[in-house]
């Protein structure tokens, strides 16, 4: 995976080493923020949502991102399969296949309950805009979307990674710390937006409105994912 344009990202009560951006470090709070922040702020403030509840929903959302992220690479590659970029995008696509692993092996230890939606993101991902619907746009219409769907679930997994260090970091050090958790997620998808930027991603037709459109979509999804 291409590290190079890596951002430094403020973990959670720590710094995360070696990714660093020309012009110094980017701090957490410079990522910008996609409409309301769910994992934001303390447990009252999500009206007292904690424990199991709390892990419940973020597995349940986190499984449903990391389908819907495997989806949408699988439709990029299926149109871009001939392209310079497509060993960029499997190379993505192959870490989306190891959040997407993790997060079904909690979903069946916790026995939490999947989202209803997935066979509505197996379509919107792997057709529409952020799938082969970007990909059709050409290298630099995947590249945006990569960048718009990156960012936002960067921003999402930071949140999250607040409000579980604010509960407490020793009960949920299996999301926290173990070698497949949050916190190499948050990275890993640091990287891919960082990636997408390296390839052009604000070339695209319209790269300020896709990607404006994607991240509203994004913001749609979450908050559907959690709740149903």
């Amino acid at each position: 995976m291409l590290r190079r344009g890596a951002a430094t990202m403020v973990r959670a009560g720590r710094a995360s080493p070696g990714l660093r951006l020309p012009g110094g470090p980017r701090p957490l709070g410079s990522l910008p923020v996609i409409g309301t922040r769910p994992y934001g702020g303390s447990t009252a403030e999500q009206g007292g949502l904690a424990g199991p509840a709390l892990l419940e929903r973020i597995i349940r959302v986190d499984h449903a991102g990391e389908y819907g992220a495997d989806r949408i690479y699988a439709g990029q590659l299926a149109v871009l399969g001939g392209s310079s970029v497509a060993p960029v995008i499997k190379r993505m696509w192959d870490q989306e296949k190891e959040h997407l692993a993790k997060f079904e092996e909690l979903i069946s230890r916790h026995r939490v309950r999947p989202t209803a939606l997935l066979p509505l993101w197996n379509v919107a991902g792997f057709l529409l805009a952020p799938g082969a619907g970007s990909a059709l746009l050409g290298k630099e219409g995947a590249m945006a979307c990569t960048v718009a769907v990156e960012e936002s679930i960067s921003e999402h997994y930071n949140n999250q990674i607040r409000t579980l260090v604010e509960e407490d970091p020793e009960k949920h050090a299996e999301l926290l710390e173990v070698p497949l958790a949050l916190r190499k997620f948050r990275d890993d998808e640091m990287e891919h937006h960082d990636t997408g930027l390296q390839h052009n991603a604000e070339l695209a037709p319209a790269y300020a409105l896709l990607k404006s459109a994607i991240q509203v979509g994004c913001k749609v999804a979450v908050y559907a994912s959690e709740r149903v």
